[in-house]
């Protein structure tokens, strides 16, 4: 049987690992396909890897219909709600799946919105009349994802972790999200990381996973005595004597030097690891 692979739905989520496909590639040789692959209409929807062993090795397949689906919204939703139970999906991943979800939905409500009429353009007897019969699924009520708070439950995350995971869709550099998703960095440090400029993030990521967590520390620390100088100076206020301006002035300096080194080492691990791949 030929099914429609369609190459955005195969790759909208994070393919498996070399290991993970060699993993399941070897049950199914073992065992045989046992679960059905999901289709929508003659596309696709669940179960591309096994899909592909199959193929590649003439193994026999079942397929089954979901009828609930739609639209491609609707296959996107059920993709991220299966991938968000399930317990191999990382932190990080299932935080992207959440605010992919948020997105999706806000987009439905944006458009449930428009298309409603405001209540003075209702006629009169309005609430005696049945409701008009709308093309396509409804859209529920309430609608979720509609906080922080409600994304971290849908992904079993704190709401920091979530904070995190914005912050890292939105500056990290593609070689810190890759070292994430191979577990070379940590959540909360590849969130401090990414606030570097992004040829140093790249450096950094290239150098390995001592280097990340050797660049981490140097931020975090940076942070702290930043911190404590601006604090320190927001008590002195204006009745610092000129001294103590210049002792605080001399701090903030010293601070800027340590960034500065900072960025010299992230340079120097760059500079390592290029010879190291020239050799």
């Amino acid at each position: 049987m030929d099914l429609v692979v369609n190459e955005e739905l195969k790759a909208y989520i994070d393919p498996l690992t070399a290991e993970e496909y060699e993993a399941l590639e070897r049950s199914l040789l073992a065992e045989g396909c046992r679960d059905a692959l999901v289709l929508w209409g003659d596309v696709l929807v669940d179960g591309h890897n096994r899909y592909g062993i199959c193929q590649k090795h003439g193994l026999p397949f079942e397929t089954v219909q979901n009828p609930r689906l739609q639209s491609m919204e609707d296959v996107h939703l059920w993709m991220i709600d299966q991938h968000l139970g399930r317990r191999s999906v990382s932190d990080f991943q299932r935080g992207v799946l959440a605010l992919r979800k948020r997105e999706i939905m806000a987009g439905r409500r944006a458009r449930f919105l428009a298309s409603s009429p405001a209540p003075e353009d209702l006629p009169p007897d309005a609430d005696t009349l049945a409701p008009a019969v709308s093309e396509g699924p409804a859209v529920p009520e309430p609608w979720p994802l509609r906080s922080r708070e409600d994304i971290a439950r849908a992904a079993r995350l704190s709401s920091s972790q979530v904070v995190m995971i914005e912050k890292i869709q939105k500056q990290a550099a593609p070689e810190l999200v890759e070292a994430l998703k191979a577990g070379s960095i940590s959540l909360n440090a590849a969130a401090v990381v990414a606030s570097l400029p992004a040829d140093e993030q790249k450096a950094a990521a290239l150098a390995g996973k001592d280097a990340l967590r050797l660049v981490a520390k140097c931020v975090r620390e940076a942070r702290r005595k930043a911190a404590e100088a601006g604090a320190e100076s927001s008590e002195e206020g204006s009745a610092q004597q000129p001294d103590e301006l210049a002792a605080l002035r001399a701090k903030v300096a010293a601070l800027q030097a340590e960034n500065t080194a900072l960025r010299e080492q992230v340079s120097a691990l760059r500079s390592q690891l290029e010879e190291a791949q020239s050799a």
